[in-house]
């Protein structure tokens, strides 16, 4: 009898020592599928845009493109109303995921869904546009890295006012297809007023457009630009440029890539930390954790990059102030 038992004992402790060795080899045939939606076109160098920053951070996490993960890219072109259909493509494909750039490919791959998990990033103020009920529990089947892109106005009139000290009007160049760019107008007129600045808006939602826009701009004798934070102004950054630097007006810009182009001055969130940060929640998703209940992370730190090049081109001289304040000069 105790040789029976001491037999039972020992297979059971073998069982025990094989079966945790098992549970990875029965995962190591798991193919991830993962959506990612967004309103800009396909960058022609993805690997180096900020669009695909999580991706080599979701490699060091263990998930690789090819072997243990697939990736179904939908890109819209530039064109919101396009973003319905692209999200419902994706939804009918069932991928373990969904991760979204910007407040419009957020809000159509919301409405497609409200069960495969939804990851967002480079989107301001989810619980203002219903993405979420709350950042500290989102409720539901989406959250995510946050940005703060319409609360920066007053930091940005300033920066903008070492350049022109008597700045009295700025334009502002926005998509008004994106919820957060009347957002941001509305925090640029609240800032400006109190300065006696005034602020004229100028509106874009397709790249003809924004020449139009620089061509009344032109006009309109402005001192300065806001360029709103939007995915397709993000697309046609070098467009944008260029025409703000034939107009010779010093600009800021809400991303560095408008920077990496030759644009003066950015302030903001890093857009690559954002797109990296929003690959820990894919990960912990992934690994059973529910949407619902993990806080959307904010920003704790924004940065001024300003670009000494794009000062000569603009034919301005960078403020000591600038320079003083500036976390990063190219």
């Amino acid at each position: 009898m105790v040789r029976f038992w001491r037999r039972r004992f020992l297979l059971a402790g073998c069982w025990l020592l094989v079966t945790p060795l098992q549970a990875p080899a029965q995962q190591a045939g798991k193919v991830w599928r993962i959506g990612f939606l967004t309103t800009r076109a396909r960058p022609e160098a993805l690997e180096r845009d900020f669009l695909s920053a999580w991706v080599p951070k979701l490699r060091e996490l263990g998930y690789v493109d090819g072997k243990n993960l697939a990736i179904e890219w939908r890109f819209a072109g530039g064109d919101n109303d396009r973003l319905p259909a692209l999200a419902g493509e994706l939804v009918r494909q069932s991928p373990d995921l969904i991760i979204t750039a910007g407040t419009p490919a957020a809000l159509a791959a919301q409405k497609a869904t409200a069960s495969i998990p939804i990851v967002i990033a480079g989107v301001a103020d989810p619980v203002g546009f219903g993405l979420v009920a709350s950042l500290s529990r989102p409720g539901a089947n989406i959250t995510g890295a946050s940005i703060m892109a319409t609360d920066v106005s007053v930091k940005s009139l300033e920066f903008l006012r070492a350049f022109v000290p008597e700045l009295s009007r700025v334009a502002v160049l926005l998509n008004p297809t994106n919820p957060i760019d009347p957002a941001a107008l509305k925090q640029i007129r609240i800032a400006a007023e109190p300065r006696s600045v005034g602020v004229a808006a100028f509106e874009a939602s397709t790249a003809d457009q924004i020449d139009t826009a620089f061509a009344a701009i032109a006009r309109s004798r402005v001192e300065a630009l806001i360029v709103a934070p939007d995915p397709l102004l993000v697309n046609q950054a070098r467009q944008i440029v260029d025409a703000v630097t034939r107009l010779r007006l010093p600009a800021i810009y809400p991303f560095r890539p408008f920077v990496e182009v030759g644009g003066l001055m950015c302030y903001g969130q890093d857009i690559y930390a954002n797109f990296r940060v929003a690959a820990t929640f894919v990960d912990r998703i992934l690994k059973g954790a529910r949407p619902g209940e993990l806080p959307v992370e904010q920003p704790t730190q924004l940065v001024l990059v300003v670009n000494r090049s794009a000062a000569d081109a603009i034919g301005v001289k960078l403020p000591s102030s600038i320079l003083a304040r500036a976390d990063e000069v190219l």
